[in-house]
């Protein structure tokens, strides 16, 4: 990027956001690339450059009616790119199928068997990465001594694309291993979900520098609010009182928890206005990406196709990112001055990589209320791991606050299970009426 257009930026920075820089204590003049939002604009900017050219050839190949008119080495690649294939009915092959099968007609205890794994496989991958994952972005390294400040690394998008590079490593490895159903949809409607998922996992990384651990997983636990309002308001949807019930359970619960974090109790407990934004960039987010993947489900893909499709276009924009902005080889010297962030950086991504894959073959063997029932846990025992591990300070009504909140949600989980075994129970009266 020329000299000039990153002159130009902070001050547009400043013109337009006054308030947010002014939040963030940070001198223009001095520390302006460290202001989160100028961060967020510029890796914006590197997508674009990515994503506008794209756009153009694909709207150029559908304009020339190049499925039909195209020929050459290059036309199987951009009609999978572009067109994809025509057929949808490609379902899941008997090997993808057989082990919920082998679950459901095996023994007692190899189910529990299976359980156990799961759970220790869900819990050791994602505890471990949420460990690892405050300590790269709180916590300072090559200090020698206690009074040394050490350097800390700044760039979440490079985590982003380092977590994002092993995924799609092993997400091809299995395709590859594996019997997969015929793929149809088209590689660029990856994209879209691509993209939200770097921003929502920028935003997670970049959150941290703000807020508390604890904060954020209470953030996430409490992404039912948001998504029931939106329900309503765009969907017209309507919920049942226990969901109604419990959504005012945990808005309450995190009330309490935001509420008793103050400045006086300890640092790292403090929740900045930033932290709340990017928290809510976050949410945002992750919302369209589940959203847009439920769509892309239509036609009749696997998980990991699904993880491999997004992962392809992640690794591409990260890099293309990177790049441009000179960040890449910044981010590589300094995994080679500090050799134990380069350590945290490999096994962040390993345990973001298996996490994955233990929640497609959870979901698998016994289903979305189990899984969520296990992850729920997990966020609970990831506070208090945290709290334990950096020290975070947590009052008596903070604690209450974070206890309502995963009752709440465990509610939530049992209310649902009770609702799905009724239904299943009223099908077959049905049939014989």
């Amino acid at each position: 990027m020329p000299s000039f257009s990153w002159r130009v930026w902070p001050a547009l920075v400043l013109l337009l956001f006054p308030f947010t820089v002014a939040a963030e204590g940070l001198s223009l003049l001095e520390g302006w690339h460290d202001v989160w939002l100028f961060r967020f604009l510029v890796n914006m900017l590197g997508y674009s450059t990515i994503i506008i050219p794209g756009y153009f050839l694909i709207s150029y190949f559908k304009r020339t009616n190049y499925l039909e008119t195209g020929s050459g080495i290059c036309y199987p690649v951009i009609r999978t790119c572009v067109f994809g294939s025509e057929a949808k009915t490609g379902l899941l092959d008997d090997a993808s199928i057989a082990p919920r099968n082998e679950g459901e007609s095996g023994s007692s205890v190899r189910q529990a068997i299976k359980l156990i794994f799961c759970a220790a496989g869900l819990q050791a991958s994602y505890l471990t990465w949420g460990v690892l994952q405050e300590r790269v972005m709180t916590r300072s390294y090559g200090a020698m001594t206690p009074e040394e400040e050490g350097e800390k690394f700044k760039d979440s998008q490079f985590l982003v694309f380092m977590n994002r590079i092993l995924a799609l490593t092993v997400s091809g490895l299995w395709c590859i291993l594996f019997k997969q159903p015929r793929h149809g949809a088209p590689m660029y409607k990856y994209s879209f979900a691509s993209l939200s998922n770097i921003l929502s996992s920028w935003c997670q990384y970049e959150a941290l520098k703000y807020i508390s651990f604890p904060t954020q997983v209470l953030a996430k636990a409490s992404k039912v609010i948001p998504v029931m309002l939106m329900g309503k308001i765009v969907s017209r949807k309507s919920y049942e009182y226990w969901e109604y019930f419990t959504a005012v359970l945990i808005s309450v619960g995190v009330s309490m928890f935001l509420l008793s974090s103050t400045a006086s109790k300890h640092p790292s407990t403090v929740t900045t206005f930033s932290g709340i934004i990017i928290l809510i960039g976050y949410i945002v987010f992750d919302s369209f990406t589940s959203n847009w993947q439920d769509n892309l489900f239509k036609h009749k893909m696997s998980s990991v196709q699904m993880m491999f499709g997004v992962n392809l276009f992640s690794c591409l924009f990260t890099v293309g990112s990177l790049l441009e902005q000179g960040a890449f080889f910044d981010s590589l010297a300094f995994m080679t001055r500090h050799s134990e962030f380069a350590f945290h950086a490999v096994l962040l991504s390993v345990c973001s990589a298996c996490g994955q894959l233990f929640i497609f073959y959870t979901i698998n063997q016994f289903g979305a209320a189990v899984f969520t029932i296990i992850m729920t846990l997990r966020q609970a025992i990831a506070i208090l791991l945290s709290c334990f591990l950096y020290g975070h300070a947590v009052t008596i009504v903070g604690g209450f606050g974070i206890a309502l909140v995963f009752v709440a949600l465990f509610l939530r989980v049992y209310a649902r299970s009770r609702m799905k075994s009724g239904r299943r129970l009223a099908q077959p009266l049905t049939q014989k009426v």
